[in-house]
């Protein structure tokens, strides 16, 4: 089986405040973390705000220096000590999709300018394959070149925006997506478009996803795995299905419980038979 994302004693602490009064806050404690398949696949972190999840998020993304351990990626080691891809050989091998679509495109630049970039710095493409190369990733997430090409992000709605963001992360074809609470900016109606879209895209690009969320629901629809993070540590983690329906650690049986439920239970709504829930 191929390693897809590894992580080894993992910590992050940062210090806050000044001498002799700093404080220490562990965002990552110990984090180990293996997932192994032949095949891409979804892995959700799930946990509360401050559990750790968007740190651990950041040092994959090399957007944050872990204090100790190191992070792999289909082999490459990503963060960490031992750290050798280049920034570009990185954002070929991982790419992010942010939580506000409106952040990570500049207002003063056209949406189909950071395409193309991303076409012809990372994926080193000539201006030709570039054009080719955008105009598929963009009609895999729903949308056509004509109607991105010379508009600014203020003329798209947050849910275009976001399906641009993830057509500029599939691009340079990267072994893992990061994507970091990508609906939460995005109107409810919309929402299933976009996890829809990453069930899609998994196979269609073959291209794996790490989906960071605190919503159960969809966390449980897309997955194939799932970890549950609580004060920096993952506190279980396995296959979605079981994680959900039978928990094992106390931490991931209050997340549930908390889910305001009418007569509700957990299924599968990829393969749901009738019944009551």
């Amino acid at each position: 089986m191929k390693t897809i994302l590894k992580a080894q004693g993992l910590n992050k602490t940062y210090h806050l405040g000044s001498f002799p009064r700093t404080i220490k806050v562990r965002a990552l404690n110990d984090i180990n973390l293996t997932i192994e398949s032949d095949e891409p696949v979804i892995i959700s972190l799930v946990g509360e705000s401050g559990s750790g999840k968007t740190t651990l998020a950041k040092v994959i993304l090399r957007l944050v220096q872990p204090s100790s351990g190191a992070v792999t990626v289909a082999g490459h080691t990503v963060a960490g000590k031992g750290t050798r891809p280049s920034r570009t050989e990185f954002l070929r091998t991982v790419q992010p999709i942010f939580q506000n679509p409106f952040e990570a495109f500049s207002q003063y630049r056209t949406v189909d300018a950071y395409l193309l970039e991303t076409a012809t710095r990372v994926a080193r493409l000539h201006k030709d394959e570039a054009v080719r190369a955008v105009e598929e990733a963009l009609a895999a997430v729903g949308m056509q070149y004509k109607d991105v090409r010379g508009k600014y992000p203020n003329q798209f709605s947050g849910g275009e925006l976001q399906r641009a963001s993830v057509a500029r992360a599939l691009i340079p074809r990267p072994q893992l997506i990061v994507a970091d609470e990508p609906v939460s900016m995005i109107d409810a109606s919309r929402r299933m478009i976009i996890i829809n879209l990453f069930l899609a895209l998994k196979q269609e690009f073959q291209t794996s996803f790490l989906y960071i969320t605190h919503d159960l629901a969809t966390a449980y629809y897309i997955s194939d795995y799932i970890a549950v993070m609580n004060k920096g540590r993952i506190v279980e983690f396995g296959d979605a299905k079981q994680v959900l329906s039978r928990p094992q650690h106390e931490y991931t049986q209050l997340l549930l419980d908390s889910i305001p439920r009418l007569d509700y239970r957990w299924v599968d709504r990829r393969n749901a038979s009738p019944g009551k829930y």
